[in-house]
């Protein structure tokens, strides 16, 4: 069987800061069109490091990142980052832009027509599952977290980006809240065809939701395999203590349900 294509190689990427402190330590990643991955990993890490060479919001102290074969340090950044769709915690939404400017603002950027901006707002507010007519005209801080989050999740793909990174998108949500939206997000990245990278502290998460997780610890990478594998095998010892928490979550969990 044919492989997918590598949309995405981090070369022997290195990162450093003003300490000396190694955030990335000679990382080397390859993701292939239409897989989903996730990043876990203890803070400080090196996970947001690395997701933020891909779109070169951080430039890396040696090695080479390639999107689409192209290294990225050869690409105008302005133009590489409207070509891969955003979404973090933290939203970043305009707070003086409703909900329809806010979704529309790249592909206005990009210098698409207002008909066509229109008709892409009101798709991805159907998308996300919000209502074009109560939603698209109100402003960020008339809507709930979630919904907040969901329209961040909108303008992410507006500009119908092969490739998404995200970066705990759903941290500060509530547990229903946050397992909808990953379903959804699951869902976009199905029906779209896209590739995406997701970054998560909770493995249980990255085990539900990815085809492949990423491990990190100290600026590396200790373990990359499918969810299956990696609760599976006897790995290094922070990977192994990672996947026992679902694990021991699922059995007191079944023995919730038996003792009922």
């Amino acid at each position: 069987m044919t492989q997918a294509p590598v949309v995405i190689s981090v070369e022997h990427a290195a990162k450093s800061y003003g300490d000396g402190r190694p955030a990335l330590d000679h990382v080397s990643l390859a993701v292939r069109e239409r897989e989903f991955v996730a990043i876990v990993g203890p803070s400080g890490s090196g996970k947001t490091t690395l997701l933020r060479l891909v779109n070169r919001l951080t430039e890396p102290s040696g090695g080479v990142v390639r999107v689409d074969g192209e290294d990225v340090r050869a690409v105008d950044a302005i133009a590489l980052r409207r070509r891969i769709g955003y979404a973090f915690q933290g939203i970043g939404l305009f707070p003086h832009m409703t909900v329809a400017e806010n979704i529309g603002v790249t592909p206005k950027l990009l210098g698409w027509d207002a008909a066509r901006i229109g008709r892409r707002v009101k798709d991805l507010i159907e998308l996300v599952r919000l209502d074009p007519a109560l939603h698209g005209e109100r402003f960020p801080h008339q809507l709930s977290g979630g919904e907040r989050q969901r329209v961040g999740v909108a303008r992410a793909i507006a500009a119908g980006p092969r490739i998404v990174l995200m970066d705990e998108p759903f941290g500060a949500l509530d547990p229903l809240t946050r397992d909808a939206l990953g379903q959804d997000c699951r869902r976009l990245h199905d029906d779209l065809g896209l590739t995406t990278v997701m970054i998560t502290h909770d493995v249980l998460e990255a085990l539900l939701l990815a085809d492949r997780i990423v491990v990190m610890n100290e600026g590396r990478i200790v373990a990359d395999g499918t969810p299956q594998r990696l609760m599976a095998e006897d790995g290094d010892p922070y990977t192994r203590q990672l996947m026992q928490t679902p694990r021991r979550q699922a059995e007191r969990l079944q023995a919730l349900l038996g003792a009922s």
